[in-house]
């Protein structure tokens, strides 16, 4: 079963509609009993940092959401904000994340001489730098769609799948372990984000 982690965000139901087109069983739920029964989550995300947090918090789920991914080791998959909850803490707030990476989240910084808007908005290329099950059937240079102003500092390592460029490097989608990260929306990026979902779901 995979268990989409209902936290109110407005991407959820894409979300959804896209693994349930694929005939595969999924759920959306914030219920400790229903995340227990997940082989897979997906925890998408728009919004603030800290209003994820308190959500987790709030609801009761941090336990059970760390129980399936610390000790279990079922797969999960954070998308936008929610691959950035991965991170131990966001210049966007003051809670600590999930912290089941260890980097932070910060904020696209660009010199007077960059003429770029935040958010990063509309459609940009990833370019692959390790290989993942996440990317499989998927070409590089690959169009996704992107919404956001902050993103994951990570200087290199085997954990960043593939990068973007909007001023500098940013890491678009990562891996560590059974950890799953894409900064874009894949649920809004065409038949290469049901490729990316289509992965994750079969893995």
């Amino acid at each position: 079963m995979i268990v989409i982690i209902d936290l109110g965000w407005g991407n959820v139901r894409s979300v959804y509609a896209k693994i349930d087109q694929m005939n595969e069983p999924v759920i959306i739920s914030s219920d400790i009993e229903k995340i227990e029964t997940a082989d897979k989550i997906i925890l998408p995300g728009v919004g603030a940092f800290d209003y994820g947090m308190k959500k987790i918090q709030s609801l009761g789920i941090k336990e059970i959401i760390d129980k399936k991914i610390i000790r279990e080791k079922i797969p999960i998959l954070g998308i936008c904000l929610g691959m950035q909850l991965f991170s131990q803490n966001s210049e966007e707030g003051k809670l600590p994340g999930l912290g089941y990476i260890d980097v932070i989240t910060k904020k696209f910084y660009f010199s007077d001489t960059v003429s770029l808007n935040i958010p990063h908005m509309g459609w940009n290329t990833i370019r692959i730098k390790n290989v993942s099950p996440l990317l499989k059937g998927i070409e590089d240079n690959s169009r996704f769609y992107f919404v956001h102003s902050y993103h994951l500092s990570i200087d290199s390592g085997d954990i960043v799948i593939a990068s973007t460029v909007y001023g500098y490097d940013f890491p678009s989608i990562i891996q560590h372990d059974n950890i799953f990260g894409v900064q874009f929306h894949p649920e809004k990026s065409h038949k290469q984000g049901i490729q990316l979902i289509r992965n994750f779901v079969k893995m």
